[in-house]
Parts: C-alpha cells; structure tokens; sequence
C-alpha cells in the first residue's frame, strides 16, 4: 500500500483537469435529459482518454520532454513548424484563459449553493469574493513550485470529489439494471448528438496530453517506472470516469428541465433527498473548479515552455509569468461576471482543430523508433489510436459546425 501511494503520478491530476465545471454541467444536462442512456458516451471517451493519455506518459518517461519540445524537434518544415506552435499557444494558452474563468466561477458556485452569494460593491459594479478566494488558493499551491505539494494537494481533492459525486449518486437508489444497459448500449435518442459530442468532448481534451507528458517526466525519470506510469493513468482515468457517470446518474431522477448546471442541480435535489445531497454535490463541484483552475494555467505554462524552447521550471520568472496571466485573467472574468463569449468561440474553434492533430501527431510520433525506440506503440495500440483520431475529427467538424450554428 505504501508503495502504491508513493508511485501515485500525475494520472489524479489528469483526471482533475477534465473533471471541471464544464464535465459537470454536460453530465448535468445528460442525466437531466436523457437519464442513464448516453452512458455508454462517457465509457467509450473513457477508453479513448486512456489509449491517448498512455501515449502521452510513455512519450514523457521515456525522452523525458514534452510533447511541445518533441513537435519543435521532429517537425521539420519551418512554415509547418510554425503553424503548429502558433496553432498549438492559440488553442491552449489563450483557450486555457478564457476557459479559467469558468473553472473558478464553477468552484465559487458549489459555495456559494451553500453559503449564498459573497460580493461588495464598487460604485454600479459589483464584484465576487469567492472567485478571489479560489484564484488565491490556486495561486499560492501554483507558486510554490514543488510538484509533490502539488500533487498531493490535487490528489486530496479528487478523492474528496470522487467521494461527494459516488455519495450523492448512491443516494438518489439507482437502477443498476438500466444503468448497465445505457453503459453497454449505444443509443441516439432524438436531439441528443450535441450532449455525445460534448460528453466525448470534455473528456478527452488536448491539452491534458501535453499536460500529461510534461508530469510524467517530472514525476518519473527512469523507463523502468513505465508500468507504474500506466497503472497510474488507468486507474486515475477510471476514477473520473466513474465520478462523471456518478453526476448522470445523480442528474437522471431531477424532473425538471429546468436544470441547466450543477448548482441547479444541486437545488433541485434537496426537496428530494434532503439537504445532505445538496452539500455532497455542493463539495464535488468545488472541488471540480479548484482542481481545474490549478491544472489549466500549469498546463498552458507547460505548452508555453516547450513550444517557445524555454528549457523551464516550475519556479522559473517565464514559467510563471504564463500561468499567473491565466489566472489573473480567469479570477477577472469570474469576479466581475463578464462573458467572454468571443473568446471561447475562439478557444472552441481552435480546439476542435487542434485535438485530431495533437491525436495524430501522438499517434505518429509514438510510433517512430527515432524517439521511442522499444517503447514505440503496438498493432492494438495503433488500431485503437487511429480508430480515435477519426472520432476525433468526427468531434472537431461536429464542434465547429456547432460554433457556427451550422448545425
């Protein structure tokens, strides 16, 4: 037991960082829907999420760079090069700091469902405190630069997190029968494409694999630890797989259509379990803001450093200086209420270019001997990762497509 503590890696923190407010409302909408039957969506972008997220921890173990350093190394041409550095910052830098604000806004909202609104007022603007209060937690852990503070840190929240959404699901009695049978079989009920597609979307995402990769060469130096590196990502990978299906399952007894994110859905199971399922759920989504607003600046000040070829570390002025710009951007955002709709368009466009060509590229990369040598990828390992490139790309033109109220 104390060995398995002591290998825990960067998986928690992954599974942290795709666990936000946005996978809590999607899977608020799907439950409050569609009830247990889009939970075969979430099981599939679970086994996608851990062919993927493996790749990118051997790519890390094993060269012990990132996966922004080895696209600057193994791609040669200097226009392709470019445009997928420019590419690559765009999408994950300033998508990272438009999508901060939502994290934070998420984390104030599980308390505020609890303790009401905190807030003062400057003149005819009013401003939040608890935004404030999350940004400065999440500034203080980021800021002191010690990845096993970090981690352990994030680790406490995704156990606590797992712990609130599995209590909050096992009191609403479940079905297991219809649960087994919206796990097992695919169904499309009718208007529901959009609710797949952001279940699938908000799962696997581009920049845990950059995030991933970065870690995992922090966290482990020798190839050797490549067994501990794998057992971490799928245990950590179905742990928050586990706890997005506990919010459908949660969801699926609200009948009210009038749920639109988890603290209405949080209201909305008072009346009928009582006040103690407010406060689980309450809990999980804080949880689920502040662990997302720690991993996204970390994971844009990553992507920031090996794209730029800053050689780094956690402490280092030019680090910091990417992730306190997301963070004071995210806090801003949030405290003050503004919706950067433009913004986010912009990050959603970006990232649904960007994930079937970091998914590509992954895919490439990991099999070239240059960079993995004995560690390249195996037949099952490229069936399934191009199998996932092209519901990848299925997903990025169904996402722009969406953006631009084509569909």
């Amino acid at each position: 037991m104390k060995s398995f503590f002591k290998n825990i890696g960067p998986g928690p923190l992954v599974a942290a960082a795709f666990i936000g407010p946005g996978t809590v409302t999607i899977c608020t909408l799907a439950g409050v829907k569609f009830g247990y039957v889009l939970l075969w969506a979430m099981l599939l972008s679970i086994v996608a999420t851990i062919v993927l997220q493996e790749m990118a921890a051997r790519l890390g173990v094993v060269t012990q760079k990132g996966l922004s350093e080895i696209i600057r190394q193994e791609l040669k041409s200097p226009f392709v090069k470019g445009f997928a550095l420019f590419l690559i910052l765009s999408a994950i830098v300033v998508g990272n700091a438009a999508y901060e604000a939502g994290n934070i806004s998420g984390g104030a909202l599980g308390i505020e469902t609890v303790f009401g609104n905190l807030e003062f007022a400057i003149g005819d603007l009013s401003i939040k405190l608890t935004p404030i209060i999350i940004g400065l937690v999440a500034f203080v852990l980021l800021y002191i630069g010690n990845y096993k503070i970090l981690e352990r840190f994030l680790v406490g929240l995704v156990i606590l997190m797992s712990l609130a959404f599995l209590t909050t699901a096992i009191i609403t009695k479940p079905n297991f029968s219809e649960i087994l049978s919206g796990l097992f079989i695919p169904k499309f009920p009718k208007d529901s494409i959009l609710i797949i597609i952001g279940l699938i979307g908000t799962t696997v995402v581009p920049y845990n694999l950059f995030l991933h990769a970065s870690l995992a060469k922090t966290k482990w130096k020798n190839k050797s630890d490549l067994s501990f590196a794998k057992k971490d990502t799928v245990i950590a990978v179905i742990l928050g797989g586990i706890v997005s299906m506990c919010i459908i399952v949660s969801a699926s007894v609200i009948q009210s259509q009038d749920i639109s994110n988890a603290s209405d859905l949080a209201k909305g199971l008072e009346p009928l379990f009582g006040i103690n399922a407010k406060y689980f759920l309450s809990l999980g989504l804080f949880a689920a803001g502040i662990t997302s607003a720690i991993t996204a600046p970390l994971a844009a000040a990553f992507v920031a450093n090996g794209c730029l070829g800053w050689n780094a570390n956690l402490k280092s002025f030019r680090f910091r200086t990417v992730w306190i710009f997301i963070l004071v951007l995210g806090v801003l955002f949030s405290s003050i209420g503004f919706k950067s709709i433009e913004i986010i368009k912009f990050a959603q466009v970006a990232n649904g270019l960007l994930l079937p060509v970091i998914a590509g590229f992954l895919l490439w990369v990991v099999n070239k001997s240059s960079v993995l040598g004995s560690y390249k990828n195996s037949k099952l390992q490229n069936i399934l990762g191009v199998i996932i490139v092209l519901v990848t790309i299925g997903l990025g033109v169904k996402g722009l497509l969406s953006v631009f109220n084509i569909i």
